[in-house]
Formats: C-alpha cells, sequence, structure tokens
C-alpha cells in the first residue's frame, strides 16, 4: 500500500506540513511509522481524509449553497480590471486559478488582493464565491 510522509500529505491536501502534523497528533488521520522512524500515513487513510475535509465542517451560510461541486478555497492573489472586464487569481492550496469576470461582479463581490474566496469549476466556467 502507498504511504506518504506528513509533508507529502500536507502538499496534496493543500496546507502546511504543521497543519498536518496537528491533525495528526490529534488522532484525525491514523499514522503509522517507518523502519527509519519516520511518520507516514497510508493512501487509504489520507484518500478517506481528504475526503471527510472536502465535504467541510458545515460553517458555510445559506448564500453558499450551490449546484458546483468543485469548490477550491483560497486566497485572492492578483485582480486585474479592465474597462468591463477583470481577471481574478486564487491561490488554493497547490492550484492556481485564473477567472474572467465582469467588472461589476468583481466589485459588487469586494474582491481585492489578500482576501478568501472560493473559486468553484463547473464544467469549463469558474464561480466565484466571496468566502
Amino acid at each position: 500500500m502507498q504511504s506518504y510522509t506528513i509533508g507529502q500529505a500536507a502538499r496534496l491536501l493543500g496546507v502546511s506540513p504543521d497543519t498536518a502534523r496537528r491533525w495528526a497528533d490529534a488522532g484525525r488521520v491514523a499514522t503509522h511509522r517507518d523502519d527509519t522512524g519516520r511518520r507516514l500515513i497510508g493512501g487509504r487513510d489520507l484518500a478517506a481524509f481528504s475526503v471527510e475535509l472536502a465535504q467541510g465542517d458545515g460553517e458555510e451560510d445559506e448564500a453558499s449553497v450551490t449546484s458546483v461541486r468543485n469548490a477550491f478555497p483560497g486566497i485572492v492573489t492578483a485582480v486585474k480590471l479592465g474597462d468591463v472586464a477583470a481577471q481574478v487569481e486564487i491561490q488554493a492550496g497547490p492550484h492556481r486559478l485564473v477567472s474572467l469576470l465582469t467588472r461589476e461582479a468583481v466589485e459588487e463581490l469586494g474582491l481585492e488582493v489578500g482576501m478568501r474566496a472560493t473559486a468553484r469549476v463547473k464544467a469549463t466556467n469558474v464561480h466565484v464565491d466571496r468566502a
């Protein structure tokens, strides 16, 4: 069975190694040690935990209910405004997502560099929800 180091698991989950280590210390994901003493997470355990994380903790409000299933929560890293259109970049863990929106939509959402946002992907469209 494939196993992952804490660092590898953190990269796959889109969190820091410290966060992954805290989750392991708290027993949220099972670990075992290899022959050299490194702490590892079994592939099946990591897969199940990643699904649990993706389902969220239920903190979203009613305005966040959507049919779009592929959500990438992250931080806005760039906003480029044109006269009519805008380009928004979001870094979501290891994923960089770029969305073209209307300028009006960006202004209504109040999107700015450094704020949390969620990019939602459905088919060929990316929807951006303010977090």
